[in-house]
């Protein structure tokens, strides 16, 4: 592992099975998270988008051990998860927090906004004295005066003061890394940029690392340095954030940033870019996964599952570039 990774993944695989029946037995599978493998670097942002389904929050949840893989590898800090000789979980997560989309379940609602934040040190081994007083340090860090908030309950906070109580708790351990799943698409347009705003602040004072996680590309494309493309539990496309949203080179997500709505009238669309519903994870296409709903899929897209190849620091899945993979418009392989 290079020294600027901080987490790296590796063959990341998790199915869900299905139950049904009297006797509940397994019917079939869900293949939320298919044999992903990435990196995210100290210090960036990696974006992570997709339509709903195609295995975001599943990743985010993998990444933090909430979830157990079925199979692959993760490693933080050049230490592999949960191995021998490696980091495990209670460590993980003193170095890796998470904050999740519905601001309001996330906490307990008989908890103080300062027993909440404070909560979590404590268990780590910090008297509760000191944790209060972190907990009221951090509460004005993320924009909460503790004179005002620390005493209060959740029910009297509005969503994007909750939603900075979540921010708060996660950096009450001082991590280096923090996953955010849909931190602001329960917000308001106005709400949403500030929380924004305040979490690019923190993250260059503190001098911290993100995974953010949101289905909304122009907030993906604000706050991130690289981006990667989830489609059907496979990573189709990873590359630096100028680079997808300016020049995407799979057709999914060229799809998916041609759907971004737009303020220029000569720019609108008058037909979807996208057509169908996405194929059930349950039982997904052979081949490419995307070869269902592909302007482009030939013999070979439907036979056999594209590489993710790299191109700089561009990689993509995608059988027309991939040289030698039969496709008309891939190059012949030397």
């Amino acid at each position: 592992m290079s020294a600027d990774v901080l987490l790296e993944v590796r063959n990341l695989r998790r199915y869900f099975p299905v139950l049904g029946g009297v006797f509940q037995r397994k019917l079939a599978t869900v293949q939320a998270v298919d044999d992903i493998s990435f990196s995210v670097r100290r210090g960036e942002t990696l974006g992570i988008v997709g339509e709903s389904g195609c295995g975001k929050s599943t990743t985010a949840r993998l990444l933090i051990q909430l979830l157990a893989a079925d199979s692959g590898t993760i490693a933080f800090a050049g230490k592999k998860v949960g191995t021998r000789g490696g980091i495990d979980v209670r460590d993980l997560r003193r170095q890796v927090q998470m904050v999740f989309q519905d601001s309001y379940s996330s906490l307990n609602p008989r908890c103080t906004i300062e027993d909440t934040i404070a909560y979590g040190p404590s268990v780590h081994g910090i008297p509760w004295a000191s944790a209060r007083q972190r907990a009221r340090e951090i509460l004005t860090k993320v924009g909460l005066d503790p004179a005002l908030f620390a005493a209060r309950y959740p029910h009297e906070l509005s969503g994007g003061q909750r939603q900075r109580v979540n921010i708060a708790r996660a950096l009450a351990l001082q991590p280096q890394l923090i996953i955010l799943d849909e931190p602001v698409s329960a917000l308001d347009k106005s709400v949403a940029a500030q929380v924004l705003n305040l979490l690019i602040d923190i993250k260059r004072d503190l001098a911290l690392t993100y995974v953010f996680i949101s289905h909304d590309l122009n907030v993906v494309q604000y706050i991130s340095d690289r981006v990667l493309v989830m489609y059907l539990g496979k990573v189709v496309e990873l590359g630096p954030v100028e680079s997808i949203y300016g020049s995407p080179r799979h057709p999914y997500s060229r799809a998916l940033l041609g759907s971004m709505p737009s303020m220029d009238p000569d720019r609108r669309r008058a037909q979807a870019t996208l057509a169908g519903d996405p194929p059930s994870p349950i039982n997904p296409p052979a081949g490419c996964r995307f070869h269902t709903r592909c302007a482009h899929a030939e013999a070979c897209c439907v036979a056999v599952e594209p590489p993710l190849l790299a191109d700089g620091d561009h990689h993509v899945a995608c059988h027309m570039l991939a040289p030698g993979s039969g496709h008309s418009t891939a190059l012949v392989a030397a």
